[in-house]
Protein backbone atom coordinates (compact mmCIF):
# COMPACT_ATOMS: atom_id res chain seq x y z
CA UNK A 1 0.00 0.00 0.00
CA UNK A 2 2.54 2.93 0.97
CA UNK A 3 4.58 1.42 -1.99
CA UNK A 4 1.60 2.15 -4.29
CA UNK A 5 1.08 5.64 -2.56
CA UNK A 6 4.67 6.34 -3.22
CA UNK A 7 4.43 5.78 -6.88
CA UNK A 8 1.88 9.06 -7.42
CA UNK A 9 3.17 12.94 -6.52
CA UNK A 10 -0.16 13.25 -4.48
CA UNK A 11 0.46 9.91 -1.90
CA UNK A 12 4.48 11.17 -1.47
CA UNK A 13 3.32 14.05 -0.51
CA UNK A 14 0.41 13.09 1.53
CA UNK A 15 3.27 10.49 3.27
CA UNK A 16 5.31 12.79 4.13
CA UNK A 17 2.88 15.04 5.76
CA UNK A 18 1.41 12.35 7.34
CA UNK A 19 4.74 11.17 8.60
CA UNK A 20 5.51 14.78 9.65
CA UNK A 21 2.32 15.47 11.73
CA UNK A 22 3.17 11.91 13.26
CA UNK A 23 6.25 12.86 14.53
CA UNK A 24 4.91 15.92 16.02
CA UNK A 25 2.15 14.05 18.05
CA UNK A 26 4.71 11.48 19.97
CA UNK A 27 6.83 14.32 20.37
CA UNK A 28 4.09 15.97 22.57
CA UNK A 29 2.89 12.97 24.10
CA UNK A 30 6.15 12.54 25.43
CA UNK A 31 7.16 15.79 26.47
CA UNK A 32 3.37 17.56 27.27
CA UNK A 33 2.77 16.06 30.82
CA UNK A 34 -0.68 13.95 30.59
CA UNK A 35 -2.74 17.01 32.43
CA UNK A 36 -1.37 19.50 30.68
CA UNK A 37 -5.09 20.33 29.22
CA UNK A 38 -6.80 20.60 32.45
CA UNK A 39 -3.76 21.52 34.68
CA UNK A 40 -1.82 24.16 32.87
CA UNK A 41 -3.81 25.18 30.11
CA UNK A 42 -7.05 26.07 31.75
CA UNK A 43 -5.26 27.43 34.85
CA UNK A 44 -4.88 31.56 34.26
CA UNK A 45 -2.42 31.72 37.00
CA UNK A 46 0.46 30.09 35.24
CA UNK A 47 0.27 32.23 33.02
CA UNK A 48 0.07 34.88 34.69
CA UNK A 49 3.74 36.60 33.92
CA UNK A 50 2.99 35.87 30.13
CA UNK A 51 1.98 39.47 27.68
CA UNK A 52 -1.25 39.32 26.83
CA UNK A 53 -2.43 39.01 23.18
CA UNK A 54 1.19 39.59 22.35
CA UNK A 55 1.91 38.99 18.28
CA UNK A 56 4.69 36.51 17.27
CA UNK A 57 8.36 37.59 17.92
CA UNK A 58 9.12 37.50 14.46
CA UNK A 59 6.70 40.08 13.66
CA UNK A 60 9.63 42.79 14.91
CA UNK A 61 11.29 41.50 11.64
CA UNK A 62 8.96 43.39 9.66
CA UNK A 63 8.32 46.73 11.86
CA UNK A 64 10.55 49.46 12.03
CA UNK A 65 9.48 50.62 15.99
CA UNK A 66 11.13 47.67 17.31
CA UNK A 67 8.88 46.18 20.36
CA UNK A 68 10.04 44.67 23.54
CA UNK A 69 10.82 41.19 23.32
CA UNK A 70 9.39 39.39 26.68
CA UNK A 71 11.72 38.24 29.07
CA UNK A 72 11.77 35.71 31.79
CA UNK A 73 14.49 33.97 33.71
CA UNK A 74 13.86 30.92 36.07
CA UNK A 75 16.40 30.69 38.71
CA UNK A 76 17.22 27.85 40.74
CA UNK A 77 20.09 29.47 43.42
CA UNK A 78 21.02 32.84 43.50
CA UNK A 79 23.17 34.70 41.40
CA UNK A 80 25.42 35.11 44.16
CA UNK A 81 25.85 35.51 48.08
CA UNK A 82 27.08 38.01 50.15
CA UNK A 83 27.69 38.21 53.63
CA UNK A 84 26.27 41.41 55.83
CA UNK A 85 25.80 42.61 59.09
CA UNK A 86 23.57 40.04 61.21
CA UNK A 87 22.81 37.56 57.89
CA UNK A 88 23.60 36.98 54.34
CA UNK A 89 22.44 38.72 50.64
CA UNK A 90 20.83 36.03 48.54
CA UNK A 91 20.97 38.44 45.37
CA UNK A 92 19.33 37.13 41.99
CA UNK A 93 19.88 39.01 38.36
CA UNK A 94 18.81 39.11 35.28
CA UNK A 95 20.76 41.27 32.79
CA UNK A 96 19.27 42.69 29.51
CA UNK A 97 20.23 44.29 26.66
CA UNK A 98 17.20 46.66 26.01
CA UNK A 99 17.11 47.62 22.31
CA UNK A 100 13.26 48.22 21.71
CA UNK A 101 11.44 51.65 20.82
CA UNK A 102 8.64 51.45 23.43
CA UNK A 103 9.11 49.98 27.51
CA UNK A 104 8.39 46.94 28.71
CA UNK A 105 4.43 46.07 28.91
CA UNK A 106 5.44 45.31 32.73
CA UNK A 107 7.98 43.60 35.67
CA UNK A 108 7.14 41.14 38.27
CA UNK A 109 8.88 39.15 40.41
CA UNK A 110 8.05 36.12 42.18
CA UNK A 111 10.27 33.35 44.77
CA UNK A 112 9.11 30.20 46.11
CA UNK A 113 9.91 27.77 48.77
CA UNK A 114 11.37 29.86 51.49
CA UNK A 115 12.58 28.47 54.57
CA UNK A 116 13.81 30.44 57.39
CA UNK A 117 14.74 29.61 61.23
CA UNK A 118 13.52 32.64 63.29
CA UNK A 119 13.11 35.98 61.39
CA UNK A 120 11.83 36.45 58.49
CA UNK A 121 13.94 37.14 55.23
CA UNK A 122 13.25 40.84 53.51
CA UNK A 123 12.54 40.48 49.68
CA UNK A 124 13.32 43.46 47.60
CA UNK A 125 13.32 44.07 44.41
CA UNK A 126 15.18 47.04 42.20
CA UNK A 127 16.36 48.29 38.66
CA UNK A 128 19.61 49.12 37.56
CA UNK A 129 19.71 51.60 34.56
CA UNK A 130 22.25 51.79 31.76
CA UNK A 131 22.80 54.99 33.23
CA UNK A 132 23.93 53.82 36.45
CA UNK A 133 20.80 54.99 38.28
CA UNK A 134 19.60 52.24 40.54
CA UNK A 135 15.93 52.58 41.30
CA UNK A 136 14.53 50.31 44.59
CA UNK A 137 10.79 49.12 43.47
CA UNK A 138 9.67 46.77 46.16
CA UNK A 139 10.07 45.66 49.73
CA UNK A 140 8.53 43.08 51.18
CA UNK A 141 8.71 40.87 53.94
CA UNK A 142 7.83 37.27 54.34
CA UNK A 143 5.35 36.32 56.79
CA UNK A 144 6.53 35.71 60.35
CA UNK A 145 6.22 32.72 62.51
CA UNK A 146 2.68 31.80 64.29
CA UNK A 147 2.34 30.68 68.09
CA UNK A 148 1.88 26.73 66.72
CA UNK A 149 5.01 26.54 64.39
CA UNK A 150 8.73 25.58 65.25
CA UNK A 151 11.33 25.99 62.73
CA UNK A 152 12.19 25.74 60.11
CA UNK A 153 9.64 27.65 58.79
CA UNK A 154 8.41 27.28 55.51
CA UNK A 155 6.37 29.88 53.32
CA UNK A 156 4.95 30.01 49.72
CA UNK A 157 6.16 26.47 48.81
CA UNK A 158 2.67 25.73 46.39
CA UNK A 159 2.21 29.57 45.97
CA UNK A 160 5.10 31.51 44.91
CA UNK A 161 5.35 35.35 46.35
CA UNK A 162 4.49 37.23 43.44
CA UNK A 163 4.38 41.46 42.94
CA UNK A 164 3.96 43.15 39.78
CA UNK A 165 5.72 46.18 40.22
CA UNK A 166 3.89 49.59 40.13
CA UNK A 167 4.27 53.18 41.26
CA UNK A 168 5.06 53.30 45.18
CA UNK A 169 5.43 56.54 47.23
CA UNK A 170 9.42 55.22 47.53
CA UNK A 171 10.47 54.61 44.33
CA UNK A 172 8.34 57.27 42.77
CA UNK A 173 10.78 59.49 44.94
CA UNK A 174 13.76 57.86 43.75
CA UNK A 175 12.67 58.89 40.21
CA UNK A 176 12.02 62.23 40.74
CA UNK A 177 15.47 62.85 42.78
CA UNK A 178 17.23 60.59 39.94
CA UNK A 179 16.39 62.70 37.05
CA UNK A 180 16.73 65.83 38.63
CA UNK A 181 20.47 64.89 39.94
CA UNK A 182 21.58 62.96 36.81
CA UNK A 183 19.48 65.36 33.96
CA UNK A 184 18.71 68.49 35.85
CA UNK A 185 15.19 67.88 34.58
CA UNK A 186 11.99 68.41 37.75
CA UNK A 187 9.44 65.68 36.80
CA UNK A 188 5.99 65.84 38.17
CA UNK A 189 4.98 62.68 40.54
CA UNK A 190 1.51 62.68 39.28
CA UNK A 191 3.56 62.36 35.45
CA UNK A 192 6.02 59.46 37.31
CA UNK A 193 3.04 57.64 38.06
CA UNK A 194 0.96 57.58 35.16
CA UNK A 195 3.73 56.16 33.04
CA UNK A 196 5.88 54.56 35.95
CA UNK A 197 7.24 52.10 33.43
CA UNK A 198 8.12 54.02 30.63
CA UNK A 199 10.66 55.80 32.95
CA UNK A 200 11.79 53.58 34.59
CA UNK A 201 13.05 52.30 31.07
CA UNK A 202 13.34 56.35 29.79
CA UNK A 203 14.72 59.42 30.08
CA UNK A 204 12.78 62.64 30.66
CA UNK A 205 11.84 65.45 28.44
CA UNK A 206 13.25 69.08 28.82
CA UNK A 207 9.97 69.76 30.47
CA UNK A 208 9.60 66.27 32.24
CA UNK A 209 6.27 65.11 30.95
CA UNK A 210 7.60 62.40 29.24
CA UNK A 211 10.26 60.08 28.54
CA UNK A 212 12.63 58.99 25.25
CA UNK A 213 13.18 55.32 25.81
CA UNK A 214 16.42 54.44 26.76
CA UNK A 215 19.19 51.43 25.23
CA UNK A 216 21.84 49.41 27.17
CA UNK A 217 22.06 46.96 29.30
CA UNK A 218 19.59 46.88 32.34
CA UNK A 219 19.95 44.78 35.62
CA UNK A 220 16.75 43.33 37.29
CA UNK A 221 18.00 42.51 41.03
CA UNK A 222 16.09 40.47 43.55
CA UNK A 223 17.40 40.23 46.86
CA UNK A 224 16.44 38.28 49.48
CA UNK A 225 18.19 39.09 53.06
CA UNK A 226 18.41 36.51 56.01
CA UNK A 227 19.19 36.63 59.22
CA UNK A 228 20.35 32.85 59.36
CA UNK A 229 22.89 31.43 57.15
CA UNK A 230 20.36 27.97 57.02
CA UNK A 231 17.54 30.00 55.84
CA UNK A 232 17.49 29.76 51.84
CA UNK A 233 14.92 30.57 49.60
CA UNK A 234 14.04 28.46 46.51
CA UNK A 235 12.95 29.31 42.84
CA UNK A 236 13.00 32.89 41.88
CA UNK A 237 11.52 34.15 38.51
CA UNK A 238 12.48 37.52 37.27
CA UNK A 239 9.97 38.65 34.49
CA UNK A 240 10.33 41.54 31.96
CA UNK A 241 7.14 41.79 30.32
CA UNK A 242 7.31 42.39 26.07
CA UNK A 243 4.82 43.02 23.55
CA UNK A 244 5.65 40.25 21.30
CA UNK A 245 5.84 36.59 22.31
CA UNK A 246 7.26 33.20 21.00
CA UNK A 247 6.76 31.64 18.02
CA UNK A 248 3.05 32.46 17.48
CA UNK A 249 2.09 34.86 20.58
CA UNK A 250 -0.37 34.60 23.52
CA UNK A 251 -3.88 34.97 23.84
CA UNK A 252 -5.96 37.18 26.14
CA UNK A 253 -4.89 35.66 29.16
CA UNK A 254 -1.26 34.87 28.42
CA UNK A 255 -1.44 31.29 27.04
CA UNK A 256 1.11 30.22 24.51
CA UNK A 257 -0.44 29.95 21.69
CA UNK A 258 2.15 27.35 20.14
CA UNK A 259 1.75 25.41 22.93
CA UNK A 260 -1.94 24.90 22.39
CA UNK A 261 -1.78 24.24 18.99
CA UNK A 262 0.92 21.85 19.39
CA UNK A 263 -1.16 19.44 22.33
CA UNK A 264 -4.12 19.81 19.63
CA UNK A 265 -2.55 17.71 17.22
CA UNK A 266 -2.48 14.45 18.81
CA UNK A 267 -6.17 15.06 19.90
CA UNK A 268 -6.94 16.06 16.47
CA UNK A 269 -5.06 13.27 14.64
CA UNK A 270 -7.10 10.97 17.75
CA UNK A 271 -10.49 12.12 16.90
CA UNK A 272 -10.00 11.96 12.91
CA UNK A 273 -8.55 8.18 13.33
CA UNK A 274 -10.26 6.58 16.15
CA UNK A 275 -13.55 7.84 14.15
CA UNK A 276 -12.40 6.93 10.80
CA UNK A 277 -11.42 3.18 11.44
CA UNK A 278 -14.26 2.54 13.98
CA UNK A 279 -17.24 3.56 11.93
CA UNK A 280 -15.46 2.55 8.73
CA UNK A 281 -15.39 -1.19 10.64
CA UNK A 282 -19.09 -0.99 11.91
CA UNK A 283 -20.92 0.45 8.52
CA UNK A 284 -18.61 -2.35 6.35
CA UNK A 285 -19.74 -5.02 8.93
CA UNK A 286 -23.13 -3.95 8.76
CA UNK A 287 -23.18 -3.54 4.82
CA UNK A 288 -21.43 -7.25 4.48
CA UNK A 289 -24.26 -8.29 6.19
CA UNK A 290 -27.07 -7.08 5.15
CA UNK A 291 -25.89 -7.24 1.28
CA UNK A 292 -25.38 -10.51 1.90
CA UNK A 293 -27.78 -12.77 4.05
CA UNK A 294 -30.79 -10.10 3.05
CA UNK A 295 -34.41 -10.57 4.04
CA UNK A 296 -34.98 -9.71 7.57
CA UNK A 297 -31.41 -8.66 8.55
CA UNK A 298 -30.90 -6.42 5.43
CA UNK A 299 -34.35 -4.35 6.27
CA UNK A 300 -33.63 -3.98 10.25
CA UNK A 301 -29.86 -2.32 9.07
CA UNK A 302 -31.29 -0.59 6.32
CA UNK A 303 -33.73 1.33 8.30
CA UNK A 304 -31.51 1.49 10.99
CA UNK A 305 -29.36 3.40 8.76
CA UNK A 306 -31.75 5.73 7.23
CA UNK A 307 -32.86 6.43 10.83
CA UNK A 308 -29.62 7.06 12.11
CA UNK A 309 -28.86 9.40 8.89
CA UNK A 310 -31.50 11.50 8.71
CA UNK A 311 -31.54 12.24 12.48
CA UNK A 312 -30.30 16.25 13.36
CA UNK A 313 -27.05 15.82 14.64
CA UNK A 314 -26.06 19.19 16.18
CA UNK A 315 -29.51 19.08 18.17
CA UNK A 316 -29.09 16.06 19.85
CA UNK A 317 -25.21 16.62 20.43
CA UNK A 318 -26.46 19.92 22.56
CA UNK A 319 -28.80 17.58 24.19
CA UNK A 320 -26.10 15.53 25.31
CA UNK A 321 -23.91 17.84 25.98
CA UNK A 322 -26.26 19.52 28.41
CA UNK A 323 -27.15 16.10 30.06
CA UNK A 324 -23.47 14.57 30.27
CA UNK A 325 -21.26 17.78 30.02
CA UNK A 326 -18.86 19.00 27.18
CA UNK A 327 -16.46 15.49 27.17
CA UNK A 328 -14.14 14.58 24.04
CA UNK A 329 -15.29 10.68 24.40
CA UNK A 330 -19.15 12.38 24.09
CA UNK A 331 -18.26 13.77 21.12
CA UNK A 332 -16.13 11.04 19.95
CA UNK A 333 -19.19 8.59 20.82
CA UNK A 334 -21.26 10.42 18.27
CA UNK A 335 -19.40 11.38 15.60
CA UNK A 336 -18.94 7.41 15.58
CA UNK A 337 -22.71 6.94 15.57
CA UNK A 338 -23.44 8.69 13.16
CA UNK A 339 -20.53 7.69 10.66
CA UNK A 340 -21.59 4.59 9.52
CA UNK A 341 -24.87 5.07 7.16
CA UNK A 342 -22.99 5.97 4.52
CA UNK A 343 -20.71 3.48 3.99
CA UNK A 344 -23.04 0.94 4.80
CA UNK A 345 -25.32 1.83 1.61
CA UNK A 346 -22.29 2.00 -0.13
CA UNK A 347 -20.72 -1.59 1.09
CA UNK A 348 -24.45 -3.22 0.72
CA UNK A 349 -25.14 -1.89 -2.84
CA UNK A 350 -21.02 -3.24 -3.76
CA UNK A 351 -22.00 -7.01 -1.99
CA UNK A 352 -25.59 -7.69 -3.99
CA UNK A 353 -23.17 -7.32 -7.06
CA UNK A 354 -20.67 -9.28 -5.49
CA UNK A 355 -23.00 -12.14 -4.21
CA UNK A 356 -24.28 -12.81 -7.75
CA UNK A 357 -20.45 -13.43 -9.53
CA UNK A 358 -19.71 -17.11 -10.35
CA UNK A 359 -16.90 -16.92 -7.78
CA UNK A 360 -19.29 -16.57 -4.66
CA UNK A 361 -21.83 -19.46 -6.35
CA UNK A 362 -18.52 -21.61 -6.57
CA UNK A 363 -18.04 -21.16 -3.32
CA UNK A 364 -21.26 -21.74 -1.93
CA UNK A 365 -21.85 -24.84 -3.87
CA UNK A 366 -18.13 -26.30 -2.62
CA UNK A 367 -20.27 -25.85 0.90
CA UNK A 368 -18.55 -22.50 2.66
CA UNK A 369 -19.98 -21.33 5.16
CA UNK A 370 -21.88 -17.70 4.51
CA UNK A 371 -19.05 -15.96 6.79
CA UNK A 372 -16.36 -17.78 4.80
CA UNK A 373 -17.91 -16.11 2.00
CA UNK A 374 -18.12 -13.03 3.21
CA UNK A 375 -14.54 -12.55 4.81
CA UNK A 376 -12.66 -15.00 1.33
CA UNK A 377 -14.45 -13.93 -2.08
CA UNK A 378 -16.32 -10.67 -0.99
CA UNK A 379 -14.11 -8.57 1.45
CA UNK A 380 -11.33 -8.28 -0.59
CA UNK A 381 -13.15 -7.25 -3.87
CA UNK A 382 -14.52 -4.44 -1.63
CA UNK A 383 -11.49 -3.86 1.09
CA UNK A 384 -9.93 -1.11 -1.29
CA UNK A 385 -13.13 1.00 -1.47
CA UNK A 386 -13.07 0.77 2.08
CA UNK A 387 -9.97 1.80 3.02
CA UNK A 388 -10.43 4.76 0.29
CA UNK A 389 -13.63 5.66 2.56
CA UNK A 390 -11.43 5.38 5.81
CA UNK A 391 -8.90 7.71 4.59
CA UNK A 392 -11.71 10.31 3.43
CA UNK A 393 -13.48 10.19 6.40
CA UNK A 394 -10.91 11.10 8.84
CA UNK A 395 -10.64 14.90 8.03
CA UNK A 396 -14.44 14.87 7.91
CA UNK A 397 -14.05 14.01 11.74
CA UNK A 398 -11.25 16.35 12.48
CA UNK A 399 -13.73 19.27 11.05
CA UNK A 400 -16.75 18.04 12.89
CA UNK A 401 -14.75 17.79 16.10
CA UNK A 402 -13.48 21.43 14.88
CA UNK A 403 -16.96 22.64 14.33
CA UNK A 404 -18.77 21.72 17.37
CA UNK A 405 -15.95 23.33 19.84
CA UNK A 406 -16.33 26.41 17.61
CA UNK A 407 -19.95 25.90 18.62
CA UNK A 408 -19.31 25.93 21.95
CA UNK A 409 -20.13 22.01 22.69
CA UNK A 410 -16.20 21.19 22.74
CA UNK A 411 -14.47 20.30 25.75
CA UNK A 412 -13.54 23.45 27.40
CA UNK A 413 -10.32 21.70 29.84
CA UNK A 414 -8.71 20.68 26.36
CA UNK A 415 -7.40 23.35 23.86
CA UNK A 416 -8.19 21.81 20.55
CA UNK A 417 -7.79 23.46 17.52
CA UNK A 418 -11.52 24.00 17.79
CA UNK A 419 -11.62 25.62 21.48
CA UNK A 420 -8.64 28.22 20.11
CA UNK A 421 -10.62 29.53 17.36
CA UNK A 422 -13.87 29.44 19.52
CA UNK A 423 -12.40 31.64 22.34
CA UNK A 424 -10.74 33.87 19.83
CA UNK A 425 -13.70 34.51 18.22
CA UNK A 426 -15.97 34.89 21.79
CA UNK A 427 -13.40 37.52 22.94
CA UNK A 428 -13.50 39.33 19.56
CA UNK A 429 -9.53 38.71 18.43
CA UNK A 430 -11.19 38.74 14.38
CA UNK A 431 -12.12 42.55 15.05
CA UNK A 432 -9.42 43.65 17.08
CA UNK A 433 -7.03 42.58 14.30
CA UNK A 434 -5.37 39.33 16.63
CA UNK A 435 -4.98 37.53 13.38
CA UNK A 436 -2.16 35.22 14.99
CA UNK A 437 -5.14 33.86 17.47
CA UNK A 438 -7.28 32.99 14.17
CA UNK A 439 -4.86 32.29 11.26
CA UNK A 440 -2.81 29.47 12.56
CA UNK A 441 -5.39 27.02 14.44
CA UNK A 442 -6.97 27.24 10.93
CA UNK A 443 -3.83 26.49 9.06
CA UNK A 444 -3.70 23.16 11.43
CA UNK A 445 -7.13 22.07 10.54
CA UNK A 446 -6.44 22.74 7.32
CA UNK A 447 -3.17 21.17 6.41
CA UNK A 448 -4.33 17.82 8.57
CA UNK A 449 -7.52 17.63 6.52
CA UNK A 450 -5.18 18.10 3.14
CA UNK A 451 -3.25 15.74 4.37
CA UNK A 452 -5.79 12.76 4.30
CA UNK A 453 -6.76 14.20 0.96
CA UNK A 454 -3.45 13.80 -0.52
CA UNK A 455 -3.88 10.13 0.37
CA UNK A 456 -6.87 9.12 -0.57
CA UNK A 457 -5.77 10.91 -4.13
CA UNK A 458 -2.95 8.80 -3.75
CA UNK A 459 -4.97 5.28 -3.25
CA UNK A 460 -7.54 6.25 -6.45
CA UNK A 461 -5.38 3.89 -8.64
CA UNK A 462 -5.58 1.07 -5.66
CA UNK A 463 -9.84 1.49 -5.47
CA UNK A 464 -9.64 1.29 -9.48
CA UNK A 465 -6.63 -0.81 -10.75
CA UNK A 466 -8.23 1.04 -14.41
CA UNK A 467 -6.73 4.49 -13.23
CA UNK A 468 -2.74 3.32 -13.11
CA UNK A 469 -0.41 5.11 -15.34
CA UNK A 470 -3.42 7.90 -16.69
CA UNK A 471 -2.28 10.59 -14.14
CA UNK A 472 -0.73 13.65 -14.93
CA UNK A 473 1.06 13.68 -11.74
CA UNK A 474 2.78 10.09 -11.70
CA UNK A 475 5.95 8.96 -12.10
Amino acid sequence: MIAELWKSAPGRVGLVLLAALGAASIAVVVTYPADFGPKRWSSPALWADAPRAAPPAWTNLFRRDRRVQHRQERLAGPTRRVAVDGGTSLQYEMRIAFDARQPPTFLSFSVSDVVFQSQPPVVSASLLRPDGGLITLHRESIRGARADEAPPLRRHTDDPLRFVIGPEDSSIDQVVSFFKTRYGVDVDRGTVSDAFVGMLFGTPSADGKSAAVLDGTYTLQLEVLTADSRDRAGTVRLVMGGSIFGVLGTDALGRDLAQGLLYGLPIALLIGISTAVISTFIGMGLGLASGYFGGATDMIIQRAADIVANVPLLPLLIFLVFIGGSKLWLILLVLVAFSWPGLTIMVRTMVLQLRTGQEVEAAQALGSSGTRVVARHILPHAASFVLAQLVFSAPSAILAEAGLSFLGLGDPSLPTWGQILEYGFRTGAVYLGYWWWVIPPGLAIVITAVTFMFLALGLEPVVDPRLRGRRLWRS
